[in-house]
């Protein structure tokens, strides 16, 4: 099944189609156990500086799509490429770093260390990636790196100086994961249902604030969610069953 192919504005204005950051190629995943699930992806892509929301109601394999893009598992037959890279062709280990190194990921519960400070937050990744801390190192002192993103995406410099994660609002905490994701530079920013929490207008402004920073740091998102309210803030909309055959029960 095709998806829909819609030109990014900025692909538009320049008369190319930029490299593709993500794409799928006749993919086929099955959960094993009492009750498998089985996923046949045909063809998908995402674009190197694309904002992208792909829709799916739960239950639909949305949380599996992600485990196979971020090579959390890799698919029983087909091709999955991440900025050139073939998953399915590195080792475990291999997976773990190239994800540490190259995604930014913002979780549905957000996943913060609770007692640490919201630099130390931030500074999280830049622990395990040697390349994200090199590329936070060129913009100055990590902490003031850190300090700058919490800036920028909206959070008061009082609190950034005195609090703790878990004394934060649900959107304070969402900024503070939204800083971790983007530090030191990931090539993909992955959103699994992150304003699910939020109402509209704090939303419209937190997407405003996460898509102005994955443009300085030129990276493509794609946020994962059942929320078709959210469609006018992207370049492109994709909906899981238009790119994607789920089955439970058994192999097909």
């Amino acid at each position: 099944m095709n998806e829909p192919m819609v030109a990014s504005p900025a692909a538009a204005r320049e008369g190319k189609s930029p490299l593709d950051a993500v794409s799928f190629a006749d993919v086929r995943y099955s959960w094993p156990g009492l009750s498998p699930f089985t996923l046949t992806i045909n063809r998908f892509k995402l674009r190197r500086g694309e904002k992208l929301l792909l829709l799916g109601p739960s239950g639909s394999g949305k949380s599996t799509f992600l485990s196979l893009l971020a090579g959390i598992v890799v698919p029983d037959s087909g091709r999955i490429e991440v900025s050139g890279e073939d998953m399915a062709a590195l080792g475990g280990a291999a997976r773990d770093r190239f994800r540490v190194d190259h995604f930014g990921i913002i979780f549905q519960m957000f996943n913060l260390l609770p007692y640490g400070s919201l630099i130390d937050n931030v500074l999280l990744p830049l622990r395990f990636s040697k390349l994200r801390r090199e590329n936070a190192l060129r913009e100055g002192p990590l902490e003031d790196v850190a300090k700058r993103l919490l800036l920028a995406l909206g959070l008061d410099e009082t609190v950034i100086a005195t609090s703790k994660a878990a004394s934060l609002s649900v959107g304070q905490q969402q900024r503070v994961a939204a800083a971790r994701a983007l530090i030191g530079a990931p090539q993909i920013i992955v959103a699994d249902e992150p304003t699910s929490a939020l109402d509209r207008n704090t939303e419209g402004a937190f997407l405003k604030l996460l898509f102005a920073q994955s443009r300085e740091v030129d990276a493509s998102v794609i946020m994962v969610s059942h929320d078709e309210g959210l469609a006018g803030h992207f370049d492109r909309v994709v909906r899981l069953q238009d790119i994607a055959q789920s089955q439970r029960g058994g192999r097909s």
